[in-house]
């Protein structure tokens, strides 16, 4: 568990680290906020030395509940509330619209939620369920950023492939513009679902690409390779996570009427990107895992690459 996660709330089952409060159903933005923890306001204040000497052009975020120290951030950096952050979420998608999870980072210099749309796909025989991460950081570190997240649901793998035809993330920066730039938005997500129609083709494309059973080893050895030139240790570990992505290949029960082909290759290192536990869980693990499914995993992008290279 990781121990940046502050607060959050999780709808029926238990997210990636079994923390929070379990509710029913959270159907709107605001009563997530408070389920999470995030009904708070960020309130800014002056800069000071040690002396006491203001600091012209700065100021520190704080938030409200107890007085926790933020970020400093410039003058020019606007706040957005979590309230007005995740609210347009609710007026650009409509009724139907259920949220899954909210939380907070880092003692709340960095908060998000999981939407889930109304929307059902049926591609390549599996249902894919679309997701919508909206995050926010109150320290100055990001923007909003909004980002389309498909899951299949059978095996709860993430498909956020990286497409060169259609946009998934959407972001802009806390200045003095933020938030019309927040409701032009309203564009960019109704493009969700032209983004899940090139998903849909981008997946039938992967199942069209044939994989050798050696074909894919030699893709799989390009993630964990062993050779001569490592130690011991270096090969023992490779060889045990090459083992661990055969296996969810191969004998994947998920997987047992997909072809062997480019589909089956990426759910496979989907699988292992989501669902692995790595050699040594770091204490941002989970953290960096869940940040993974908004900005994208390099592992997943790099073997939806090497397939459509193989093709």
């Amino acid at each position: 568990m990781s121990a940046n996660v502050e607060t959050m709330f999780y709808v029926r089952e238990k997210p990636w680290h079994g923390l929070g409060t379990e509710v029913s159903e959270a159907p709107a933005s605001l009563d997530a906020l408070i389920y999470a923890g995030l009904d708070w306001m960020v309130e800014q204040e002056g800069v000071c030395t040690e002396d006491g000497v203001p600091i012209p052009g700065y100021k520190v975020n704080v938030r409200s509940t107890d007085h926790a120290a933020l970020g400093i951030v410039s003058d020019r950096y606007k706040v957005v509330q979590n309230e007005d952050a995740f609210q347009f979420t609710d007026d650009l998608l409509g009724e139907g619209v259920t949220y899954e999870t909210a939380g907070s980072l880092q003692g709340g210099k960095k908060v998000w939620m999981l939407a889930k749309m109304p929307q059902r796909y049926i591609i390549a025989g599996d249902e894919i369920a679309p997701y919508l991460v909206v995050m926010n950081s109150h320290d100055g570190s990001s923007g909003i950023k909004v980002a389309m997240t498909p899951i299949r649901v059978v095996c709860q793998n993430t498909l956020n492939l990286a497409l060169n035809s259609a946009k998934r993330i959407w972001t802009t920066k806390h200045t003095e513009n933020v938030m019309s730039r927040v409701h032009e938005a309203r564009e960019t997500l109704l493009l969700a679902e032209a983004y899940m129609g090139e998903l849909g083709r981008g997946i039938d494309e992967l199942s069209r690409i044939r994989l050798s059973d050696r074909k894919t080893m030699e893709l799989m050895k390009e993630f964990f390779p062993v050779t001569e030139d490592m130690n011991g240790v270096q090969k023992k570990n490779n060889l045990r996570l090459l083992e661990d992505l055969k296996l969810r290949y191969w004998d994947a029960p998920d997987l047992s009427n997909v072809g062997r082909n480019g589909y089956r290759f990426i759910n496979a290192v989907s699988d292992f990107a989501t669902h692995a536990g790595p050699l040594r869980k770091t204490r941002n693990y989970h953290e960096n895992l869940f940040l993974r499914t908004v900005e994208g995993n390099p592992m997943i992008d790099k073997a939806y690459k090497m397939v459509l290279a193989v093709a």
